[in-house]
């Protein structure tokens, strides 16, 4: 049975994700009811509904799932689409938090390449240049096949014709994860449409070494 503090942390965590949710949408990374968000508590994941606008969502209304993906109110709310991608991802990972948008120009980019060029060092804070995984339907085994090659030693991809995954310690991780790579996805484009030109890209050995000065970055000297 779980005691207050079980019960306090399970109802931090979801008005984490439901303010993340909420984010998504108010900074334009997702449309309607697209792209989902769960957190990791214990044995417990939860993750937003399907088909329901998020400024429409209390915090009763994520879908808790166990593990391997099985809610654990079966008469509750019906858990995203995309469910298949969480418990996978946990599973393959030490991530606490998920964010999968929709963002258009990192969606664009999904299109037209296998890897996100790195156009600037903030590649190195999702562990190298991200890849680009191959189309599989939507809330398939296969798409979570496929993102789970792709997050190789990365925290975040893009899945092609389809949207983002990030993944951290947080959700404020994962959520800013989502935001820089939506942001290195929209410069390169920018740089890319420039009619004679080819954007310049950093070496591997310059991301090496901006990944080593970032390890540092925003603590107390």
């Amino acid at each position: 049975m779980n005691g207050p503090a079980d019960s306090a942390a399970e109802a931090r965590i979801r008005a984490e994700v439901l303010a993340t949710a909420r984010r998504t949408v108010a900074e334009g990374l997702v449309v309607g009811t697209s792209g989902n968000v769960s957190a990791r508590l214990g044995d417990m994941i939860l993750v937003t509904p399907s088909g329901v606008p998020y400024d429409r969502l209390g915090p009763e209304d994520l879908v808790a799932v166990d593990p391997d993906g099985t809610p654990l109110h079966p008469a509750g709310p019906v858990p995203t689409s995309e469910l298949p991608l969480h418990p996978a991802v946990y599973r393959a990972t030490d991530a606490t938090a998920i964010v999968h948008t929709h963002a258009v120009h990192a969606t664009a980019v999904s299109l037209l390449v296998d890897e996100v060029p790195p156009v600037h060092y903030v590649a190195a804070t999702l562990g190298g240049p991200v890849r680009v995984a191959p189309y599989a339907l939507y809330g398939s085994d296969a798409l979570a096949r496929h993102a789970l090659a792709a997050l190789d030693g990365r925290t975040g991809c893009l899945l092609r014709n389809h949207g983002t995954l990030t993944h951290g310690a947080s959700l404020d991780a994962a959520y800013d994860r989502t935001a820089q790579l939506e942001w290195m996805c929209r410069v390169w484009l920018a740089a890319s449409g420039v009619p004679g030109r080819a954007p310049t890209l950093l070496t591997p050995d310059q991301l090496a070494e901006a990944a080593e000065k970032l390890t540092g970055y925003g603590r107390k000297p």
